[in-house]
């Protein structure tokens, strides 16, 4: 049994997809299914049931997934402090990253890579997916974190992992009891927007249109955070990452609600200056957040070669949609 197949099933039961675990890998669909299927017939148990849409976990499948996160966890900070332990890393990790990818998982990641290398200083500088763009290719930034990232003359990518959007409201609002919410009770609903401008909300207003629901933005901001405090405070409802909500669904100031017909997830990513040297550290902080080791050639900058197995595959203008789009379904 190969640790990437253990990595590609958890993949799955994270997503609850073949699809989205295949693109995060940069495998084929069918690839991804074999692998499940060798994984099972390793452990003599039915992990997966493909009967359900989306597909769900078995019993035996819960357990081995719940055991395999924190085997993983553990294998990783354990292979990090042995590849490191004599080797002394300084200097400055400069990020861009959106708002919400900052606030929402870089503390711990910080805080982890302090531990390891405390002579290092990671910078962080805030702002939209535009502007984090510029600064890295600027060189004001060793690598940024955007969502829909995409390739482009002097920007590569890399795929970091693809977050579901849920329907979110305040405790108070009218639907907050709600066992499940349907098109019907979307239709026509007032809710707390992403700006116009902002390419998550134009993937939001699209997947709404296919599904032939009208809503009234009637408040926008140009960042999750606002929206959440917005909602908290006046009593209402968005679409919004998974991740922003993690702290309040938890405490009970927001809730999240079923909303079947709405299908999105919002891809996440590294960019990079196609002619970028990155540092030792640059390269080491990147490849935890990652969860694996950044594809780097003999020169220190990202090697779009496949010759790594675990390395995503770095394409040069013609990515498929799946690579800078959301990932989007409407159940009929």
């Amino acid at each position: 049994m190969q640790l990437r197949s253990l990595e590609i099933f958890c993949a799955v039961a994270e997503h609850r997809s073949f699809s989205r675990a295949a693109s995060a890998f940069e495998l084929t669909q069918s690839a991804v299914s074999q692998s499940i299927q060798q994984l099972e017939e390793s452990v003599g148990a039915k992990l997966i049931d493909r009967g359900t849409r989306p597909l769900s976990l078995t019993d035996a499948g819960e357990l081995y997934f719940r055991g395999l996160r924190r085997f993983l966890r553990d294998y990783q900070s354990l292979e990090r402090e042995v590849r490191h332990r004599g080797q002394r890393l300084a200097g400055e990790v400069r990020v861009g990253t959106i708002y919400s990818v900052g606030l929402s998982y870089l503390p711990d990641a910080t805080t982890e890579f302090s531990r390891l290398h405390s002579d290092v200083r990671v910078q962080l500088e805030f702002g939209h997916s535009h502007s984090v763009v510029e600064i890295v290719e600027r060189g004001d930034a060793d690598f940024g974190l955007v969502s829909f990232p995409r390739n482009t003359k002097t920007i590569v990518h890399v795929g970091w992992q693809s977050e579901p959007m849920r329907l979110v409201c305040s405790p108070r609002h009218p639907l907050a009891d709600s066992d499940s919410v349907g098109r019907d009770q979307l239709h026509g609903l007032s809710m707390v927007g992403f700006c116009r401008s902002l390419l998550l909300r134009q993937e939001i207003d699209k997947l709404l249109a296919k599904m032939g629901v009208t809503v009234n933005f009637d408040i926008e901001f140009d960042n999750a955070d606002s929206m959440v405090r917005a909602i908290e405070a006046n009593g209402g409802i968005a679409f919004l990452p998974q991740s922003v909500v993690r702290r309040e669904t938890a405490t009970g100031t927001l809730r999240v609600l079923a909303c079947p017909d709405f299908q999105m997830n919002r891809p996440l990513g590294f960019i990079f200056r196609r002619t970028a040297k990155l540092t030792p550290a640059a390269i080491e902080f990147a490849s935890l957040l990652l969860g694996r080791p950044l594809p780097i050639d003999r020169r220190g900058r990202l090697d779009p070669s496949p010759r790594g197995g675990s390395s995503p595959r770095l394409t040069g203008g013609n990515e498929s949609a799946d690579e800078h789009t959301a990932t989007t379904s409407v159940v009929a």
